[in-house]
């Protein structure tokens, strides 16, 4: 039966507009993107393969253009549009985070974060820039590395936090193997950052480590600062 069969309620797209989109399954977000299903599938139908396919939302929504490509009712449109959305996501949490104060907002710098880094395969270390209200100034990634680690030079770090201004930073990089626990390198790089920093009047907020899951982990919140 097509979709526009179903009852109001059943239909993902009302659904959304009656109820939010929080009240829709995964499967229902997925078939308001595909818009349309194949030759036999409603798009809600499709959904729910591809769910199964991929393994999980979040893996269909990281995964490369041939692998995306594979699946039926996936090609290149579809691709860029989703990159389109993610892209906005992502550009939304920012501009959230920027109108607001970095150390008031603590979930929402999290979820920036994971937006932007999660999905490396690689080690990527990054820095949010603050002003002395500690609204963000800008976010940048500094270095990368290889799926084990990445090197991390103070000075330039000291570099690029004069000049843009700052007057204190946060810090955050990633573990591809998705453990969101400190090293004890990533102890000593922090110590030796904050300590180059303070020699120019720059504070050391936080270091996030961002894992595999939603909550990254906050020297701060440890008593690692």
């Amino acid at each position: 039966m097509p979709i526009t069969d179903w009852p109001d309620a059943e239909r993902p797209r009302e659904k959304l507009l009656a109820r939010g989109a929080g009240s829709l399954s995964d499967a229902e977000l997925l078939a308001i993107f595909l818009r349309t299903g194949i030759p036999g599938k409603t798009a809600v139908d499709l959904a729910r393969d591809l769910l199964k396919d991929f393994g999980s939302l979040r893996a269909l929504l990281e995964s490369d253009f041939a692998r995306f490509r594979q699946s039926p009712g996936l090609g290149m449109a579809k691709y860029a549009q989703l990159q389109a959305v993610l892209e906005m996501a992502r550009r939304h949490l920012r501009e959230s985070l920027q109108r607001g104060n970095a150390l008031t907002s603590p979930d929402l710098t999290r979820q920036y974060l994971a937006a932007q880094m999660r999905a490396y395969p690689h080690e990527v270390f990054a820095c949010l820039l603050l002003d002395n209200q500690h609204r963000v100034i800008d976010f940048r990634e500094l270095f990368r590395g290889t799926i084990d680690s990445a090197s991390v030079y103070p000075r330039e770090v000291v570099k690029t936090a004069l000049a843009c201004n700052a007057a204190a930073v946060i810090f955050a990089h990633n573990h591809p193997s998705g453990v969101a626990e400190p090293s004890e390198a990533d102890r000593l790089i922090t110590q030796r950052l904050r300590q180059a920093l303070g020699l120019v009047d720059i504070r050391v907020l936080d270091h996030f480590i961002v894992g595999d899951g939603e909550h990254a982990y906050s020297f701060a919140e440890h008593g690692l600062l």
